[in-house]
């Protein structure tokens, strides 16, 4: 059996919203994913579920390039699961993996690139009753599933907001996790995440 995690051990202080909280516009996601990722990491995830709102600071992500990116699912070009990927940025990319595990992606742009960005971790701020460190966990503290496969963020279901706690330092760049199958790609340091955060999936990798 897993261990269980405890919710109060994946938040630090400054982690609850802050001020006035501003949805993202479309602007923000039609730039380069290797521009993107490391400006979600502090943003607020938000879901409107029939229970009320879920809410959790983006703590880690990961940036695929595209289809010359061997890690990227749109490496295999245009699909009926990758279209969304291809489309307008903004939107959600939300696959499944090992038949039981959600993941979501964000967009970027500009239309037909085929990059996005892997949200991989959460630090819960409001709604969350499960763990969050992690792609699958994340969805399912966020009640994300296929449902929401092509969603727009910049809509009234579910969206990354802009409050007014202090953007994050301390950001650190390392390789993609899971991605072994991807020759050179493997080692490219796209994942990202807020040094030293509880809510981080897992520490990098030593060489």
């Amino acid at each position: 059996m897993p261990a269980v995690v405890k919710l109060d051990k994946l938040i630090q202080p400054g982690d609850a919203i802050q001020g006035e909280c501003r949805r993202l516009d479309r602007a923000f996601y039609d730039r380069p994913a290797l521009t993107v990722a490391p400006d979600l990491l502090g943003r607020l995830l938000v879901h409107a579920t029939p229970d009320g709102p879920r809410i959790g600071r983006i703590v880690e992500v990961e940036a695929y390039l595209g289809p010359t990116d061997l890690a990227a699912h749109t490496s295999r070009g245009r699909t009926a699961r990758t279209r969304a990927m291809f489309g307008p940025p903004g939107h959600a990319y939300v696959y499944l993996i090992y038949g039981m595990y959600h993941c979501i992606n964000v967009v970027t742009g500009p239309e037909g690139s085929g990059t996005a960005v892997l949200l991989r971790a959460l630090a819960p701020v409001s709604g969350i009753s499960v763990a969050t460190n992690g792609p699958g966990r994340l969805c399912k503290a966020m009640d994300i599933t296929l449902d929401h496969y092509g969603i727009d963020l910049c809509g009234d279901a579910c969206w990354i907001a802009q409050d007014d706690a202090p953007r994050p330092t301390g950001i650190i760049a390392s390789p993609r996790i899971g991605v072994d199958y991807a020759g050179e790609w493997a080692d490219k340091p796209l994942r990202f995440h807020i040094d030293g955060h509880p809510a981080v999936s897992r520490r990098p990798r030593r060489k």
